[in-house]
Order: structure tokens, then C-alpha cells, then sequence
């Protein structure tokens, strides 16, 4: 079991405001919210007319608007995981200084906002060389195609970062019993998941759809529950 440093920041612990309720852990729960508006919602294939193959007339069906918004909610995404990551090395780590597992999880946001900065960025190029853009006159048919299918996976391959992380929380929270009990076994499924699709059908990019949901959930739990790395 890990040990527990509870001198790591004398006279100022992780519950903070005046209900005793450590706020941090709020960053998450909004990265995933922004995330999934992001990545589920503003999916540039939403609303078109599926086609197989997949051709360039498909680009007659997105939605300028669409891409823009997951530009604008995918950089939030970002830079409240990156809070998110010194929050929890500022809050959680030196709580527990021998977890691995604990270090893991600021590295693991970390390497997703990293991912996801690319992943957003097609979305907002797409924004700007569609009609009705800035540049809208800047690349042809193909041109616009290739930025089209940037965006297939995109805003989702950028979330096994967050993915890797539930791995470590479920670690803590099941081996070292640092974090709630729910939590670990909840954060066990999108590990599971990812694992699965990507090791049985190949598909890369799962972890877009269960990562802002974990990120959610597990983080609203850890600001309004009792989990030892807040308490």
C-alpha cells in the first residue's frame, strides 16, 4: 500500500474552500465536458450523407460552423487538462510520493493535451479553408479532402493520454487504496474498452468517445467524495 505523507504541504491541504471540498478536481470534470463538445459534438462528419467510399462531394455536407466550434472547445479541452496536470502534481503527488502510479497521471494529461492540440488544430484549419472562411479560397476539392480526413480520427486518437491516466487511477484507487473504490473499478472500463477495439479490430481512436465521459465522471467523484488524495 502507498504511504501517505500528510506533512507534504503543512497548514494547507486539499480540501480548501469552505465546505472542506478540494475545487481542483473541477479542471477535470470541465475538461471533460469541453472535451466531449469537442470531440462527440462538433465532429465534422456529423450531418453528412454517408458514402462508401468516402469522396470529396462529401465536403458539400459539413458544416463550416461545426468545425470551428471543436477548434474553440477542443483548445479550452486543452488548456484545462494542462491545469489539470499541475493541479494534480501541486495537490496529489506529493501526497503520495511513492506511487508510480500517481506521477503517471499528470504525464499521461500531459501527452493528451499535446495530442489533442494537433487533433483540434485540423478542425479549425478545416474552418478556415471551407466556404465561408477566412482562407476559403486557399485549397481546391482535394486539398480540402485531405483536411477532411484529418479529422476522422483526429480529436480522438489525442485521448489515449487521458486513457493511460484511468490505468494509473484505477491502480491507485484498487492497489494502493489512495482514491475510492468505485472510482478504480470505473476507471478500469474505458481501459478495457480501448484495449479491446484497438487490439481485436484496430480501430484507433475509441478512447475519444470513453475518455471525456471518464474524465467526467471520476473527477466530479473525487471533488465531491472522500477520497484520500483529496480529503
Amino acid at each position: 500500500m502507498t504511504t501517505i505523507d500528510p506533512d507534504a504541504r503543512p497548514g494547507r491541504m486539499a480540501r480548501q474552500d469552505g465546505e472542506g471540498r478540494a475545487k481542483w478536481p473541477l479542471y477535470g470534470g470541465a475538461a471533460g465536458v469541453c472535451g466531449g463538445v469537442a470531440t462527440l459534438l462538433a465532429d465534422v462528419r456529423a450531418g453528412t450523407v454517408e458514402r462508401t467510399p468516402v469522396e470529396a462531394s462529401i465536403l458539400d455536407d459539413v458544416v463550416r460552423s461545426t468545425a470551428h466550434l471543436g477548434l474553440v472547445a477542443g483548445f479550452l479541452t486543452v488548456a484545462l487538462l494542462l491545469v489539470l496536470a499541475a493541479a494534480w502534481r501541486r495537490q496529489v503527488e506529493p501526497r503520495v510520493p511513492s506511487s508510480t502510479a500517481a506521477y503517471v497521471v499528470s504525464g499521461a494529461l500531459t501527452a493528451s493535451a499535446a495530442g489533442l492540440t494537433y487533433g483540434y488544430g485540423w478542425k479549425g484549419a478545416l474552418a478556415i479553408y471551407l466556404p465561408g472562411g477566412m482562407d476559403e479560397r486557399s485549397f481546391g476539392e482535394d486539398g480540402l479532402f485531405v483536411y477532411f480526413m484529418l479529422n476522422d480520427f483526429g480529436g480522438y486518437i489525442g485521448w489515449l493520454g487521458v486513457v493511460v491516466a484511468a490505468g494509473a487511477v484505477a491502480w491507485m484507487a484498487l492497489r494502493e487504496r489512495t482514491i475510492s473504490r468505485w472510482i478504480g473499478w470505473f476507471s478500469v472500463l474505458p481501459v478495457l474498452a480501448v484495449v479491446l477495439f484497438a487490439g481485436i479490430t484496430g480501430l484507433p481512436g475509441f478512447q475519444g468517445v470513453v475518455g471525456p465521459v471518464w474524465m467526467l465522471v471520476t473527477f466530479l467523484g473525487l471533488a465531491w467524495g472522500r477520497s484520500t488524495i483529496v480529503r
